[in-house]
């Protein structure tokens, strides 16, 4: 630590030895710096406020049909991206700063001092925006700042129908694309089903439920087939154990012949007879009169027993009264069960038929289904892709027509373009402040660098170290009254010469801000 001390105290004392050489250069760095921030030309700044409103009363009452487009971020980026090489050369012809450009140097120049002297500056969340400028020339940048509304403005309103029109040639483009893929997938999806449509693979439970239907209607078919099968066995065996004709002609053997027609009637008034007798006697009319219409009857039937015979002898191939009526109901009975039989075995055989078939065509069902789940995927997608890009072409008109009916931004100009009455810039002051800071700077720095170039010892130890030679001996100075007194003046002088300097600066600054105080 004390080493440091001690270098530190030689690096001063060194400085101190050429402290006129960095008080000339601190004096002519800073008349320098102050000669260039007074010789610099005001600069003025115009300015405008406009602001952007994106609520419109149509957006809520539309929300849904038209394509909700973010405003505010359009605006935030056309803000963004308005300060381009396009829009600086517009601008520059729209203020006619251009007038005395001969060169493209010139212009190129010229672009990038309009460029770097223009700002954007949003204002809080609100779609404020100060539009600014600053110039030597308070008109010209007022004219400046005008030119840029207008671009803004225009920029908004041209964009927003470039992209609109953009948008649908893009949309319509697509929708004959998807059109045309969709189209050709309908004549695959219809094809294939043409081809496949016994699967039936629009149907609910497709083959699957087919197969089940038919197995259900052959079991069905092979049930009724075994019933008919019973019923005609039961009918052979009745029939064997039937016999064709009655009994043989004899006396006293009408009543067993049967004749439908009487007996039904003969029956019929048996049975109201018992009823009458269980309520009057025999003498009673109506039991009377019903004994004689049963007798009647039975005449009649006998009657009709011997016309019977007769005709039977004289046709004897005609049927015999004798015919046994039961045994002919059975053959009857038997011909139409074996013709039923007959119908139910084709009705099986078909429906076998039918199951065979569809039982092959489930064994080809997987390959099928995943070839109509590809065509119909494929469809699917085309046809959403297509309903969604028909939907949004009707929202982009919808919106373009609300657009031109209500416009999506209001561009409100707040502060009209105006430049201010005092200069913005430079701040004399604060660079007169910091020219003398670095005039100061600067000439420690150089009494630094001449003390380095040209060192002085200011004890033995010190040159020792330096020479590396071995010290014999050292001469001590002796100060007399009239050296101090010397001293004494030249520290005298230095001091008046920095304060001199630190005080016209301290003058200068002082009037800088006098002046600007009297302006404001």
């Amino acid at each position: 630590m004390e080493e440091l001390v001690r270098q530190a105290r030689l690096v001063l004392r060194g400085m101190w030895l050429h402290r006129w050489l960095g008080l000339f250069v601190a004096w002519g760095v800073g008349l320098a710096a102050a000669i260039a921030v007074f010789v610099t030309p005001d600069k003025y700044e115009a300015s405008a406020r406009i602001f952007v409103d994106t609520d419109s009363v149509l957006k809520p009452l539309l929300a849904g049909l038209t394509v909700p487009a973010n405003t505010e971020q359009q605006i935030a980026m056309l803000s963004r991206t308005l300060i381009s090489r396009p829009n600086v050369e517009k601008l520059i012809r729209m203020a006619d700063l251009d007038l005395g450009v001969t060169s493209p140097r010139e212009k190129e120049a010229l672009i990038d001092q309009v460029t770097a002297a223009l700002s954007i500056k949003s204002v809080g969340r609100d779609n404020l925006y100060t539009l600014g400028y600053r110039d030597t020339d308070p008109e010209r940048a007022r004219k400046v700042v005008q030119s840029l509304t207008t671009i803004f403005v225009e920029s908004s309103l041209g964009s927003k129908r470039s992209d609109t029109d953009a948008a649908r040639k893009f949309i319509d483009e697509q929708i004959a694309l998807y059109r045309k893929k969709l189209e050709e997938a309908e004549n695959r999806l219809k094809q294939f089903k043409l081809q496949n449509i016994e699967v039936g693979l629009d149907k609910e439970g497709g083959v699957g439920g087919r197969l089940a239907e038919l197995g259900a209607q052959l079991s069905q078919a092979r049930l009724e087939l075994r019933e008919a099968e019973n019923s005609r066995d039961a009918l052979k065996r009745q029939l064997a154990g039937e016999e064709p004709v009655l009994l043989p002609d004899a006396p006293g053997l009408e009543s067993t012949v049967s004749i439908p027609e009487i007996d039904g009637r003969i029956e019929t008034q048996k049975r109201n007879l018992d009823a009458l007798l269980q309520r009057y006697t025999e003498q009673h009319p109506d039991v009377v009169g019903t004994r004689r219409i049963i007798k009647d009857l039975e005449e009649q039937k006998a009657k009709e027993i011997a016309a019977r015979k007769k005709a039977a002898a004289a046709n004897p191939a005609a049927v015999s009264v004798n015919t046994n009526p039961a045994y002919q109901q059975m053959k009857v009975s038997l011909a139409e069960t074996e013709a039923t039989i007959a119908a139910l075995r084709a009705r099986v055989a078909e429906y076998e038929s039918r199951y065979n078939k569809a039982v092959s065509r489930l064994k080809l069902l997987p390959e099928i289904e995943a070839e109509y789940a590809q065509l119909n995927r494929d469809y699917e997608v085309h046809k959403k892709n297509y309903d969604s890009l028909v939907q949004r072409r009707e929202s982009a008109s919808i919106s373009e027509s609300m657009t031109d009916v209500s416009s999506v931004a209001d561009f409100r100009l707040i502060d009209p373009p105006r430049a201010s009455r005092t200069p913005v810039g430079p701040n004399r002051a604060i660079l007169l402040s910091l020219a003398l800071v670095a005039s100061l700077l600067i000439g420690l720095a150089a009494s630094f660098a001449a003390s380095q170039l040209r060192p002085a010892f200011f004890d033995a130890r010190t040159l020792r170290e330096a020479s590396g030679l071995p010290l014999l001996g050292t001469v001590s100075l002796i100060t007399t009254p009239a050296d101090e007194q010397r001293e004494r003046r030249a520290l005298i002088r230095f001091v008046a010469g920095l304060g001199a300097f630190v005080g016209l600066y301290a003058v200068a600054i002082t009037v800088v801000g006098i002046i600007i105080f009297r302006a404001v």
